[in-house]
């Protein structure tokens, strides 16, 4: 056969080949995202009826209920392994790594639950799924249902924001609430579900936390970082920022051809080289909370200036990456949490005056300069004649400093324990939700405690989430105090010790006398004067004869 006869038959079966490769490559079912080409995101009912699908797709996933929202809507755990645990009672002798994404707590931040389901879907798809036998996979792919179904014009709901073009949710729950500012008060459903049913049940190793941010202008689609808060372990902090951040980021440019750096935003807009700021260290934010329970957490805020399609594949590879990173790295990461809980527990048991719980931060720059890829700005006048700035079109790469250490500025001595001479069922309530251990008197006790007085409180001037947080100065001084029958211990000879000292030290920024939940107890109507219920044990002394109730099986 001549050479112009063959060649047509090889065009022929290539292109049969490329066509026989499509469409093994090509998804068995599409996202909302992928089938409008980008221009729409899932409603609730989308994402149940995607999930109905991986169900039937594959025997390696079981969908759970994180909780209902406020309008009643299910928020799955979509949960993936091979084989699937029974339960997480059933992982006490299992070698697999528990990795927990959340998207869409922001509802008009959506690409993190279009990636997830597509993470999901594409794990799935393989007769031997890849990731699974060294990890469990925790997906919750719409964690604010309410806001997520308040879909309207971007203009509106999130201006700025290059697409969905067809519009996104908004970024507060049914009742008003921001859910990224609940995780210490914990008045929302969504985190009530979230804390005993994710965290408390399920104990996950890594947590992802999805976002878009509308910050600073820079080139660089994917954005992500660590927790913040210093009173959570440094030993973790010190791994997720020197060692798995720059692995994960390498990945993600090397491997996944997507640029990215570290989640931050410019001093100053007016001068990008006065450096690129971190966020802040409360664990009001679910990154820095998980990152008090002693766990790997990460903060994804994906880039509102690159358009849609961009920013869900930027998501979706950083999910990727940070899924390579935890697969190659299991033992590392179970042994370095195993050990953090244990020094945690340990350092309870016999407290030092070295051992300190900051009330009071500061915020340093990093060891190294980072890089970002913004852009050239020019300065112009607007309508009204006032001096604006807006980007050109060339790219400039800036070297600068990135704020991101906060240290402690003043601290308070860690206690043996804390005992809390009320009974309000509220503060159990709260202290279960966490998942903090503690105790009921039995009988009364008389002890010598450090106390803490409150010398100045006043309420904020405006509204924080629908409380006028309190503002308290106060003093420590000791004391011998009576204790009542019913009255609780918390011990920090446990995991969540962090948690409890940030709920309970009166001058924490993000405790009860913060977000109010103690006003009834610390009310001056009564002719108590502010008397904080919250008091500190030094040592184990003072509760060693003490009488506890016998705790029941939770």
């Amino acid at each position: 056969m001549s050479t112009r006869k063959i060649l047509p038959v090889i065009f022929f079966l290539l292109a049969g080949l490329v066509s026989i490769t499509r469409a093994q490559s090509k998804p068995a079912f599409l996202t909302v995202a992928e089938k409008s080409d980008f221009k729409s995101t899932s409603t609730h009912a989308d994402v149940m009826q995607f999930i109905n699908k991986l169900k039937k797709s594959s025997p390696y996933v079981r969908v759970e209920t994180i909780a209902k929202s406020v309008d009643g809507k299910e928020i799955p755990l979509i949960v993936i392994g091979k084989p699937l645990p029974k339960n997480p009672a059933a992982l006490k002798n299992d070698k697999r790594l528990v990795v927990y994404y959340k998207a869409n707590i922001h509802a008009g931040e959506v690409e993190g639950k279009e990636a997830t389901l597509m993470l999901a879907r594409d794990i799935l798809a393989k007769k031997n799924p890849e990731y699974l036998d060294k990890i469990i996979l925790l997906i919750c792919p719409i964690y604010n249902p309410d806001g997520n179904d308040k879909i309207g014009p971007l203009s509106r709901n999130r201006p700025g924001q290059a697409g969905p073009e067809n519009g996104a949710g908004i970024r507060y729950n049914e009742q008003n609430l921001d859910l990224n500012r609940d995780a210490m008060k914990a008045e929302a459903p969504e985190t009530q579900g979230f804390l005993r049913n994710v965290l408390n049940r399920w104990d996950p190793a890594i947590l992802v936390d999805c976002h878009t941010t509308d910050g600073s202008l820079h080139q660089e689609p994917v954005t992500f970082c660590w927790a913040m808060n210093p009173n959570g372990s440094m030993d973790i902090k010190n791994y997720m920022q020197y060692k798995l951040f720059p692995a994960v980021s390498k990945t993600l440019s090397e491997k996944y051809n997507t640029l990215n750096v570290v989640y931050g935003e410019f001093i100053n807009r007016m001068d990008i080289t006065k450096g690129w700021e971190t966020f802040g260290e409360e664990p009001r934010y679910v990154v820095n909370y998980a990152g008090l329970r002693n766990r790997l957490s990460m903060l994804n805020e994906n880039n509102v200036y690159s358009d849609f399609k961009t920013r869900v594949y930027g998501c979706y590879s950083l999910l990727r990456s940070i899924l390579d990173y935890a697969y190659a790295n299991r033992d590392e990461i179970k042994k370095l949490v195993k050990d953090t809980d244990e020094k945690t527990i340990a350092r309870g048991l016999n407290p030092t005056p070295a051992d300190s719980f900051a009330v009071e931060y500061r915020l340093e720059p990093a060891k190294e300069k980072i890089k970002v890829r913004s852009f050239e700005m020019e300065t112009y006048k607007d309508d009204q004649g006032r001096t604006r700035q807006r980007r050109t079109g060339n790219i400039k790469v800036v070297e600068i400093p990135y704020l991101a250490n906060y240290t402690a500025k003043r601290s308070v001595r860690i206690p043996y324990g804390y005992l809390i001479s009320s009974h309000d069922p509220e503060i159990t309530y709260l202290l279960d939700s966490h998942g903090i251990e503690y105790k009921q008197l039995k009988d009364t006790l008389a002890a010598d405690v450090e106390s803490f007085k409150i010398t100045e409180l006043k309420p904020a001037q405006r509204l924080n989430q629908g409380h006028y947080n309190n503002i308290s100065k106060g003093n420590l001084f000791t004391q011998k105090k009576k204790f009542e029958p019913g009255c609780i211990f918390v011990p920090m000879a446990q995991k969540n010790a962090n948690v409890a000292a940030y709920l309970l030290e009166g001058e924490s920024d993000d405790g009860m006398l913060f977000w109010n939940l103690l006003d009834r107890q610390i009310a001056s109507q009564w002719g108590r004067g502010y008397d904080y219920p919250v008091h500190r044990v030094l040592t184990p002394d003072p509760v060693k004869n003490a009488l506890f109730v016998k705790e029941k099986k939770k």
